[in-house]
């Protein structure tokens, strides 16, 4: 999908992030050259088809690059949290049997290291210099590593022979409790995923020059499809945030059409929204209660004729006001990770904001369905399960899943798997 889509895109602008006070793109053909580089580098290091790489970066273009180009030397991408101590980096490592590790910062490393340095790895990556790296694992710089094999896109691009069948990555997952277990997730599950949240999109909002806002840690199912496989798809560009202090100056700035969040992030929005209308004034203050008295009505199937003038009057003051701020073109904000306060979504429809709710978790892909507007939103609902996904209610009311978006098991791990994955079906819990 990545190689195909870059030579459709060729030089359009693909990653972003910000450097020195402004915004950087990198190409979709820059990107797949890195990516073609880095998977060359990798196999001549003595990497094997099927060895699990375990990537430790915060959000950032190289996370992509080195996911693609793991992939791309039929390896399989160990995605972890930044937040990790070195007891859960030395379980993940031990657990996985990674035989490379790719790393984006020296302060990442301090934790990393003293696991790496106990475990099978015979090599470690920097994407910047690790200084004070030491032990029996060699240690490479990412730029030493693209400079020493010359991209050869076309030649990475045709010797692809994953199917979709193949194992992709291990994502660790803590499930409700004890050690975290790696949910073993294959192409097609991704795929699959990311085909039916595209057919929203294209369905709903039209297909146009999608731009995405990666907030969300890319070492989270939910981010990794639909953050970073989903605009790919889409052939869309990616923006990396600097992070939650920077993220509403960044939303201004980089106006994505499509954002992944959670709901404390709405939460924490409406708050200072709230708080941002009320101190300017009686009367913007009234216009935000009757916009969310409407919303309401509307939202009850109680929508009235006599309101008209007044969402007329919203629709030149106080909505075009709010939607400014999520940079003024954002067709939908996409909740997942935890339920969503109706209340909370209700806000957002009344200002003019797009918001759906999903439903899923890593052991399906991770989306299983989503509430869209054609679907009929209801703030209190997760909406139909997409396209390629069967639900089914069992006997005592738990959610079973099946679909190519279901895991294959959990990795290392038979005991869970038989628990979780039965007649084809996945057993949510």
């Amino acid at each position: 999908m990545f190689f195909a889509r870059a030579q459709e895109k060729g030089d359009a602008s693909f990653l972003w992030r910000k450097s020195g006070g402004q915004w950087h793109s990198q190409s979709w053909t820059e990107v797949a050259g890195q990516v073609a580089s880095l998977a060359a580098a990798l196999k001549a290091q003595g990497l094997k088809p099927g060895d699990p790489v375990m990537l430790v970066s915060e959000n950032r273009p190289e996370f992509c690059i080195a996911d693609l180009a793991i992939m791309a030397a039929g390896c399989i991408t160990v995605p972890t949290y930044t937040t990790n101590t070195t007891r859960d980096h030395q379980h993940i490592l031990t657990d996985s049997g990674a035989r490379a590790v790719i790393v984006s910062t020296a302060k990442l490393a301090q934790a990393l290291m003293p696991a790496v340095v106990r475990s099978q790895a015979s090599f470690i990556i920097g994407m910047e210099p690790l200084r004070g790296a030491q032990g029996t694992c060699a240690c490479h710089l990412w730029s030493d590593l693209l400079a020493a094999y010359p991209a050869d896109v076309d030649a990475i691009a045709a010797a692809q022979t994953v199917s979709r069948n193949d194992q992709a990555c291990i994502i660790y997952t803590s499930g409700t409790g004890g050690a975290p277990r790696g949910v073993m997730q294959h192409h097609g599950a991704i795929l699959s995923n990311v085909e039916g949240a595209g057919k929203v999109v294209a369905e709903d909002f039209g297909w146009g020059d999608e731009v995405f806002l990666s907030f969300l840690p890319l070492s989270h199912a939910y981010e990794h499809s639909a953050g970073q496989f989903l605009p790919m798809l889409l052939g869309g560009q990616i923006y990396y945030s600097e992070g939650l202090e920077k993220l509403a100056s960044n939303i201004e700035e980089t106006r994505p059409t499509i954002m992944v969040v959670v709901p404390r992030l709405f939460e924490v929005l409406r708050t200072r929204i709230i708080k941002s209308i009320e101190k300017q004034g009686k009367f913007p203050t009234y216009l935000m209660g009757q916009a969310t008295r409407i919303a309401a009505k509307e939202q009850a199937g109680k929508g009235s004729i006599l309101d008209l003038p007044m969402k007329a009057l919203l629709s030149r003051t106080l909505v075009p006001k709010i939607r400014a701020r999520f940079g003024g073109r954002m067709k939908a904000l996409v909740s997942g990770g935890a339920p969503l306060n109706p209340d909370v979504g209700l806000f957002f429809d009344a200002m003019g904001l797009t918001l759906l709710q999903g439903y899923g978790q890593t052991e399906a892909g991770p989306i299983i369905s989503c509430n869209y507007p054609s679907a009929g939103i209801a703030m209190d609902t997760v909406g139909p399960p997409l396209d390629g996904v069967e639900v089914k209610i069992a006997d005592d009311g738990e959610i079973l899943v099946r679909g190519e978006l279901v895991m294959h098991g959990y990795w290392r791990n038979p005991a869970e798997t038989e628990k979780a994955l039965k007649d084809g079906w996945l057993h949510t819990g």
